[in-house]
């Protein structure tokens, strides 16, 4: 499971990173990476193209999915620590 899940977020992280450069709206592969790895520790999962970046140098996460199947909106500051967590 663990495995499975962690080749989906790589799969679903290089595929985010390339539309969200392509398109120059969202954070450059780096910050998706690291973004990404974040969540892991978090024991969290989003699709990276949900990742938006706020005029303050933060980060907006739309439709994180985390252990136990909940589902949030989570912000990040510019150094990338939990500044806001919502259920949806």
């Amino acid at each position: 499971m663990k495995y499975a899940m962690t080749t989906l977020a790589a799969t679903l992280m290089l595929g985010g990173a390339a539309f969200g450069e392509a398109h120059g709206d969202g954070p450059d592969a780096e910050t998706v990476e690291r973004i990404m790895a974040k969540l892991t520790e978090m024991k969290c999962q989003m699709a990276p193209d949900d990742i938006e970046m706020e005029e303050d140098g933060g980060y907006d996460l739309d439709d994180v999915i985390c252990e136990g199947g909940q589902q949030y909106d989570i912000t990040l500051d510019a150094d990338l620590n939990e500044t806001g967590r919502r259920a949806e």
